[in-house]
């Protein structure tokens, strides 16, 4: 078979490959040990799997098993393997195990679109996106329950292991062997959210400035015995659901400079991470930096201004209980220098105008990655393992962006 005639000279498969040709991939062929004459198992191509999973990004395909039958059907995965076989498991264990690689090419695609003028850093957005997790809400369970459910997953380890030594029949074996690590999983998994509770307990019990009231009211930590780094948020549509939430920042041409994952339901806390990593990233700070108000303290003001940046977000208006009739737009005594040029100059037309652009940039890369890269739900478990998949989508919408100016410089 002419692979190449598989798909037209003009497809877009073409250029994603040509655009992953040419990005340094040192780092991932580091890590394969089977080379020239040490033995070993020969490793599949690095540049043929991260490009597997760059295609099926831009096509919404977020399944390794799904990925798997496309490698054997459809044109573009046959043209990218080039007769090479693979296997779900091994494109499932690509996609989350190269968390740090991806960050480095991220930077990579970043520098590439800087250097073109695509991106330029003169105005960023930056938002956060709440991602359904892969957990239920009936798998949140407090420490009583946590202990319990150690001890029964305990007890069914042992009594699979002793079955497994006992029996042999070979198929059944494997069964019970089967059987074993999905136990031992299980086990894993309720250790860790074990832990992840004596986090949580020991965060709660620290002194802090809120009310007596406030304490008391709050209440016992749960913890997900499927995904322990999930954490119950409240989403777009006012319910609260298990997820984690996305940190996003757009440059004005649509490129994504900055991506992050936390789960922390709220988003204030995120500004100075970003403007650290977008610093790392570029080595410059962005002229204009757009929020919402859920990144709005007087504290996260000061800090955009410290960094050189021009902060365009929300003036809170005054609470219940306090002089609604105040103009939240003048100077307050204690504001900064910083926190009072933001509040005079949200009120002016111009500062109207440039922060109206934070919906057309943020919204509408949000909505790219959950309708086109299926970032609506995840797969994957684990703060590592959702920040690997959420920056293939990035690279994905940044690569085509490149591709789409003719590839690399």
């Amino acid at each position: 078979m002419d692979f190449e005639e598989l798909v037209p000279l003009d497809h877009p498969v073409r250029g994603l490959w040509a655009m992953v040709e040419a990005l340094d991939l040192s780092e991932f062929y580091a890590a394969i040990e089977a080379r020239g004459s040490t033995p070993g198992a020969p490793a599949t191509d690095p540049k043929i799997l991260l490009s597997l999973w760059l295609y099926a990004n831009v096509e919404g395909i977020g399944s390794a098993r799904l990925l798997d039958r496309l490698c054997e059907r459809d044109a573009p995965y046959r043209w990218i393997c080039g007769g090479v076989t693979v296997n779900h498991h091994l494109l499932a264990d690509f996609r989350v195990a190269h968390g740090r690689k991806l960050d480095n090419l991220m930077t990579q695609v970043i520098a590439a679109l800087m250097k073109r003028g695509l991106a330029k850093l003169k105005r960023v957005a930056h938002d956060g996106m709440k991602v359904r997790a892969s957990a239920g809400a009936a798998s949140f369970r407090r420490r009583q329950s946590l202990e319990r459910c150690l001890k029964e997953a305990q007890e069914q380890v042992r009594k699979l292991r002793r079955e497994v030594e006992e029996d042999g029949g070979a198929s059944s074996r494997r069964e019970k062997s089967a059987r074993e690590r999905a136990a031992a999983e299980r086990q894993a998994n309720i250790e860790a959210a074990l832990e992840t509770m004596a986090e949580l307990e020991k965060k709660q019990a620290a002194p802090d400035r809120q009310s007596p009231s406030v304490v008391k009211r709050r209440k016992e930590p749960r913890v997900s015995t499927t995904d322990p780094a999930a954490r119950v948020m409240k989403m777009p549509d006012g319910g609260y659901r298990p997820a984690y939430n996305v940190q996003l920042a757009t440059d004005e041409s649509g490129v994504i400079v900055g991506a992050d994952v936390t789960n922390e339901g709220t988003d204030y806390a995120h500004v100075a991470p970003m403007l650290d990593e977008l610093k790392r990233r570029t080595g410059q700070t962005p002229a204009d930096y757009l929020v919402d108000g859920g990144y709005v303290k007087l504290e996260n003001i000061d800090v955009i201004s410290s960094r050189g940046a021009t902060p365009y977000a929300p003036v809170p208006s005054p609470k219940k209980g306090k002089n609604l009739a105040a103009d939240p737009y003048e100077p307050k005594p204690g504001d900064s220098p910083a926190v009072a040029a933001w509040r005079v100059r949200m009120k002016t037309d111009e500062a109207k105008r440039i922060y109206v652009q934070r919906g057309s940039l943020a919204e509408r890369t949000n909505a790219e990655l959950r309708a086109q890269r299926r970032l609506d739900r995840l797969n994957v478990r684990g703060l590592a393992k959702v920040k690997a998949v959420v920056l293939l989508g990035a690279l994905a919408l940044n690569l085509m962006k490149l591709v789409s100016l003719g590839g690399p410089a």
